[in-house]
């Protein structure tokens, strides 16, 4: 498995129309420097809002994956994503002008194949490895996945059935990698029964699907289309899973065994992994990622009453930090805000979230000597009320990092619950004496 990062050494663009919205779509996939993971831009939107890729901003849909930043979504990312995962590609900034990604011929391989005639660019800096080291299940109903332990990289065996139908049982077992994605996996379409492609159009969704993009399977196979494989249906099962395995950021080694699964599923088994690996459970911690308060003192400049971090649990290069503050009654601020209601202000909240990432920031041995200095906020929510006893777990991902300047998503909850986002834009100052 690849150990360093990568990202495309040209743009590739694409338009087309959305599978469910059937609006037109454009879509522009751009290089993006090390560290910056996968991020999509609405266009269309003011701002432009960025999502991105990351579990915890992936939004509930019917049939198809979506990431959401506020109120603004990107869906039905799966196919693009699993090609960007299959082909290698770690760091890149995708420009969509509309609420979805087009959708092609129903399957990855449009993009894969203009990712691999744009080429690649080698980048040094280490690459994001997950790491499963125990079992890891999850299961919704008739849908069950589980992820082994494996140091061969990522394996999917998959299983699906469907009774009474042209499809019924099929299985397969593959090794996920730069080899065979494009042309074991890439080509395999995107499928429905008849009866559930009537039953979409009945709700409005399925606009942009016609049985030239899409398997619609009737009784005798599909409608006015041909099998690429036997196994057709498996395979894009197998497409679909990596694209929201993509969601993790990084690469894989697991042994995944999926039995009739979707996105939903997929996400789960995402999230598994995700917060396994922030409890040190399935993947190697790396040294020097945790920080108690006194090692926070020698980054920040801050010093009580306004040091709002109490502990760093998890560093990830420069790319992800997670910290923790504990709300206890003694804070200062419960004096005036409020009496009798102890609430912890929004702005210190935010505050809280900026100091986190000035650790991460400020973390390279150039940058000892510098400050972080907070020049912008876009898309600031306050979501829930934080009182004395919560502890406020904050997360900080790197959106960009130039000489000068960087841009961060931040993110508080409480017990699972969001309680403060923003996205916010800092200038890397040289500190004075």
């Amino acid at each position: 498995m690849r150990k360093t990062q990568r990202t495309l050494k040209h743009p590739v663009e694409f338009s087309g129309v959305g599978l469910f919205t059937g609006a037109p779509s454009r879509l522009r996939v751009e290089p993006a420097p090390p560290n910056s993971g996968l991020n999509f831009v609405r266009t269309d939107v003011a701002g432009p809002p960025r999502i991105p890729v990351h579990p915890d901003r992936v939004s509930a849909k019917l049939r198809r994956t979506a990431l959401a930043n506020g109120d603004v979504e990107v869906e039905t990312v799966e196919h693009l994503l699993s090609a960007l995962w299959g082909t290698g590609v770690d760091n890149a900034e995708i420009k969509v002008d509309a609420s979805e990604v087009p959708h092609a011929d129903g399957c990855s391989k449009a993009w894969a194949d203009l990712i691999l005639a744009a080429g690649f660019e080698e980048q040094k800096e280490p690459r994001r490895i997950y790491t499963v080291r125990e079992p890891l299940a999850v299961s919704e109903r008739d849908a069950h996945l589980v992820a082994f332990p494996s140091d061969e990289g990522l394996t999917i065996n998959y299983a699906l059935d469907y009774p009474n139908t042209a499809i019924g049982a099929q299985h397969l077992t593959l090794e996920v990698n730069e080899k065979t994605y494009p042309h074991e996996i890439a080509p395999a379409r995107t499928f429905c029964l008849k009866s559930e492609a009537e039953a979409l159009l009945a709700q409005g969704l399925g606009k942009g699907g016609t049985t030239a993009n899409t398997l619609v399977v009737g009784p005798e196979g599909p409608i006015e289309n041909e099998l690429r494989w036997p196994d057709e249906y498996v395979r894009h099962k197998i497409l679909d899973l990596v694209g929201d395995l993509a969601i993790l950021g990084g690469g894989l080694r697991a042994y995944v065994v999926a039995v009739g699964s979707g996105h939903s599923t997929n996400v789960s088994l995402v999230r598994k992994i995700r917060d396994a690996m922030e409890g040190g459970a399935t993947t190697r911690v790396r040294q020097g990622s945790v920080l108690d308060v006194r090692e926070i003192e020698k980054i920040l400049p801050h010093r009580y009453p306004m040091l709002l971090i109490d502990r760093v649990v998890e560093m990830d290069g420069y790319t992800r930090a997670v910290g923790i503050k504990n709300v206890t009654y003694n804070e200062p601020f419960f004096q005036g805000h409020f009496p009798g209601q102890p609430i912890m202000p929004g702005v210190l909240q935010i505050e809280a979230m900026a100091q986190l990432a000035g650790t991460l920031l400020m973390r390279k041995s150039e940058s000892q000597a510098r400050v972080a200095v907070l020049l912008s906020l876009d898309g600031v929510r306050l979501r829930k009320n934080v009182v004395p006893g919560d502890q406020l777990r904050i997360e900080i991902e790197t959106l960009k990092l130039k000489a000068r300047t960087a841009e961060v998503a931040g993110r508080a909850t409480v017990d699972g619950q969001v309680a403060c986002e923003a996205a916010m834009k800092f200038m890397l100052l040289d500190s004075e004496g």
